[in-house]
């Protein structure tokens, strides 16, 4: 995994995402073992010292031009159980120095709000940047499909009676209008510092959500 880090780096990457990944038996391997030498915590830490020390998990110190200077995130999802325990999870890659956090699809705005005042209450959000998943629904077999097989998502109700009062051939709009909706609020939501859209096998409509949302002209950063 250091080899891997240290190669994308070379190829010119300068953001990388620290993640567990999902266990086997939800991949077309199940009956493969589950090897966690690492979670995504020590990845995160151990990223950290090869870009800031110098040195690999063995003590080998890498050349001060060999240090991958990466900007390192990690990923965050308010919806898994136990939810008190959700935004404590988060504090321990706070606490491992990851530089950014990108959520989960984000569909229960209710929880979402709830957990974001306890990062903002216990100053995570000052630490490190928080960017949050939207997810346009493309119609009601999607919306249905991501409550009932997709772990770590939770679509309310709310959002399949919405998308079933709408004729088939409008659903996608109303989809992209509720995703529209979403981010208006992020962005007047404390704590919050970016969007990330997902827009699964739909990647063509991203400038047209982008400009429906007001995510353009880009801030100067």
């Amino acid at each position: 995994m250091q080899s891997d880090i240290l190669g994308a780096y070379a190829l010119g990457l300068k953001n990388i995402l620290a993640l567990s990944g999902d266990r086997q038996k939800f991949d077309d391997h199940p009956q493969s073992k589950n090897v966690f030498d690492l979670d995504s915590i020590n990845l995160i830490q151990a990223i950290k010292m090869m870009r800031d020390d110098g040195k690999l998990l063995s003590g080998q110190e890498l050349p001060e031009d060999g240090r991958p200077k990466l900007f390192i995130g990690a990923a965050f999802n308010p919806f898994a159980d136990p939810e008190d325990y959700r935004v404590h999870r988060v504090a321990k890659k706070v606490a491992a120095d990851v530089d950014f956090l990108q959520s989960q699809c984000i569909y229960d705005m209710d929880r979402f709000r709830r957990f974001m005042a306890k990062a903002v209450d216990m100053g995570l959000t000052e630490q490190s940047y928080f960017l949050v998943g939207v997810t346009p629904l493309k119609n009601l077999g999607m919306a249905r499909y991501m409550k009932n097989n997709v772990p770590g998502i939770t679509v309310p109700d709310s959002y399949i009676n919405r998308l079933k009062g709408v004729p088939k051939d409008k659903q996608a709009e109303e989809g992209i209008k509720t995703a529209c909706e979403q981010i208006e609020e992020f962005k007047q939501m404390k704590g919050i510092s970016g969007v990330h859209l997902m827009l699964i096998e739909w990647e063509h409509m991203a400038p047209t959500i982008v400009k429906l949302a007001n995510l353009v002209p880009r801030p100067k950063v």
